[in-house]
């Protein structure tokens, strides 16, 4: 088995930190389901569990940005900008998935 150079390690871990994101966005079941799955009960449960995968994806961003290595390829243009913000806010989580709506009507 061979060994991962640093780039690859954190192209894998951004990929990673952006799938778990997603998933958590989409409510689907992550790590931190298992880890605590009495909170599932909890109505706040959700919104926790985007914050631990929002804070996951900007730290390994983070460390991407610190080692000059390029992580805005994994990601669209509005994504990287909320990703630079920062600041996970409700229009994060309504426009990560950015939709093709076509503002024309069907008559």
């Amino acid at each position: 088995m061979g060994k991962l150079s640093s780039n690859d390690f954190l192209q894998n871990k951004l990929s990673d930190a952006k799938n778990h994101f997603e998933r958590a966005l989409d409510c689907k079941h992550t790590e931190f389901d298992d880890l605590y799955p009495y909170m599932i009960e909890h109505p706040q449960f959700f919104w926790y569990k985007r914050y631990v995968a929002w804070s996951e994806l900007l730290t390994i961003v983070k460390l991407c940005v610190e080692l000059e290595i390029e992580w805005q390829e994994h990601f669209t243009a509005k994504q990287a900008e909320y990703i630079t913000s920062r600041v996970m806010s409700s229009r994060v989580l309504d426009e990560w998935y950015e939709t093709t709506d076509s503002k024309e009507q069907v008559s």
